[in-house]
This record gives structure tokens, sequence and C-alpha cells, in this order.
């Protein structure tokens, strides 16, 4: 029998996401203090089989389980009817409002854990807000990083899913007219794309401003740290966020931020013109100004505040921390 207490991540998802990163990210920090496992696939980790598991259940030694999604949670107290004998700590990744069937499942959690305050106040139960921590050993600035197949002396960088909730369209149809003007300006849009239409709808934009040469449409990629690396500056114009992960990392690399606010954790992270910049979702003049200013050298560049701001109070060590004191209340 282990000498530390057991802890089992869940993740039963086949698509690597923002929570299957948040796990990563984290996951080494607990190796100290518990002998942790993930019960799932799709994430990187040690993983601990079906078979050890209910040796676990049956035996009733107690172990901590921290789920992330409906389907797991639903494992999880299938596993209690069996007998197990464990801390059920669930997180809640997305912002929107909780269904019934979300509520009913989060209720019968030990622990229940937003990632944003705005996040938190839309549970109606008890809850502990920890946000999610970068991996600042991966995440972080490098000099004279520049990627091959973009020609312009400057990058904008938009990062994450390719759907109309990431704002990428309000962005192009701001960005694109000012970019003509701009020629040493370009626009990177990195993430993997929802929906094909979607895809022509923004390329459609760029024709129209005949900005081709300009604007850079790459697929999802594990190299996206050299992008942050490279860019000037990062932008994260989306309508929703659970989190916004993609804020939290390319502040960590040094780059220029620009966000909307109060969506995910934009307006916890970034203390305006101070580390980053802010605008309203239905404000696109705010963001026309922020784009310009950018293009036209105005704007100053807040990156290394920014870096400094998230290895001081957002670093995966900090949040592992706040999990690990949850584990053992």
């Amino acid at each position: 029998m282990t000498t530390k207490p057991i802890l089992i991540h869940t993740h039963f998802h086949k698509r690597r996401t923002g929570v299957t990163r948040s796990i990563e990210n984290v996951f080494s920090f607990f190796e100290s203090k518990y002998e942790s496992y993930i019960y799932g696939y799709g994430v990187s980790g040690k993983k601990i089989s079906r078979k050890k598991l209910s040796r676990l259940v049956f035996s009733r030694q107690y172990f901590v389980m921290h789920c992330h999604r409906n389907n797991e949670i639903f494992r999880a107290l299938f596993l209690r009817i069996l007998g197990a004998n464990f801390k059920l700590v669930a997180t809640r990744h997305a912002e929107s409002n909780p269904s019934g069937l979300t509520n009913f499942l989060l209720k019968r959690a030990d622990e229940v854990v937003a990632l944003t305050i705005g996040m938190q106040k839309k549970l109606k139960y008890p809850s502990k807000v920890v946000g999610h921590g970068v991996n600042n050993d991966l995440f972080r600035p490098k000099k004279g990083i520049r990627r091959v197949e973009v020609k312009q002396k400057y990058m904008l960088t938009c990062a994450g899913r390719v759907r109309k909730s990431k704002g990428q369209k309000v962005m192009l149809e701001v960005f694109a007219p000012i970019l003509k003007d701009h020629s040493d300006w370009a626009l990177v849009i990195v993430g993997k794309v929802d929906k094909p239409e979607f895809l022509v709808e923004l390329k459609n934009i760029v024709a129209t401003y005949e900005v081709e040469a300009q604007v850079y449409f790459i697929k999802e990629t594990p190299e996206i740290i050299s992008f942050y690396q490279a860019s000037h500056s990062v932008i994260v114009p989306s309508f929703s966020e659970g989190f916004s992960l993609v804020c939290a990392e390319a502040m960590a690399c040094g780059c220029n931020v620009i966000a909307t606010r109060n969506v995910g954790v934009h307006s916890e992270i970034i203390q305006e013109r101070k580390n980053g910049y802010l605008f309203d979702i239905d404000n696109k003049k705010a963001l026309q100004n922020l784009l310009k200013d950018l293009c036209e050298g105005t704007l100053p560049h807040l990156g290394a505040a920014a870096q400094i701001n998230i290895q001081e109070h957002w670093s995966a060590q900090i949040e592992a921390d706040r999990l690990m004191a949850i584990y053992a209340n």
C-alpha cells in the first residue's frame, strides 16, 4: 500500500482542449505529495488502469478524484454506488449558466471549483475559485524568434478555435482596413476550424480589403509557443471563454495582449493599460483605436509587465498548490 495519498484526475475526451492542457500544466506538481494518476485518455500523464481502479474501489482505500466534465462525474458517482471511498472534486470549466443536469451533478461533488469569479457567481451552491496556471518553463519570452512563413516585420496573433464565439470575424472587419495601410504588419490566425463555411467568411473579408498577403491562417499546431514568442502582440477577441489560457500564456511569453473585457479571466488577469489592454465586445470603435495605435507605434508595449504578472500570480505551481489545499481539507 502506498505511503502517499492517491489522486486521480479524469479525462474522457478525444480532442485536445484547454481542459486537456490545464490538467497537463499542473499534473507534475502533484507528484511530490500524491501518488497521481490519469483515469481516461487523450491527455499526457501516468494512467491508472480500470483494473487497478477497481481494486481501489473494492478495497475501500481512500483517494481523491478530480473530474472536469459531466461524463466524468457520472463515472465517479457510479464508483460510489459500487462502494468507493473517495473525495470528489469537480471543476466547472464553462462560462455559461449551468444546465439542470450539470447542477444536479455538481451538487453531488464534495468540492466544486470555478475558474473565475464570474463563473462562481453563476453557481447556486458553495464553490472555490482556482484559475488555471501557466507552465512558465515552457511559456516564456525568447528573443530572436521568427516564423519563416510570416514575411512582415510585426505579427499580431489570434490563437484558439476558429469559430464565431471567438470573435475572429469582428476582429477582421476592424483590422483588415488598418492592415491595408500598414504593410509591415501581419495578422496570424492559429487554430482548428470548427466549420469550413466560417473560414470562407473570414477569407472573404480578407479578399475584400485586398490584404491576402498580410493575413495567415495556420492550422492548430503544437508549436504555438513559438508563435507567441515571435509576436509583437496577441489579440483575444472572444465573446465567450471558460477561462482563456491563450490570454495567460501569451502574457507569459511577454506579448502585448488586447482582450475583450469581462470575458473569461480577461478582466481579472489584465490590469488595463498596466499589463495589457481591454475593450468591450460591442465597441468596435475602441478596438479600432487600439489596433490603429498598435500599428502606428503609439500604443505602449506592456509585455514585460504582463510576464511578471503571470509569473507572480498565475503560474501552474500556484494553481497546483491551491488545488492540493482543497484535496487535503
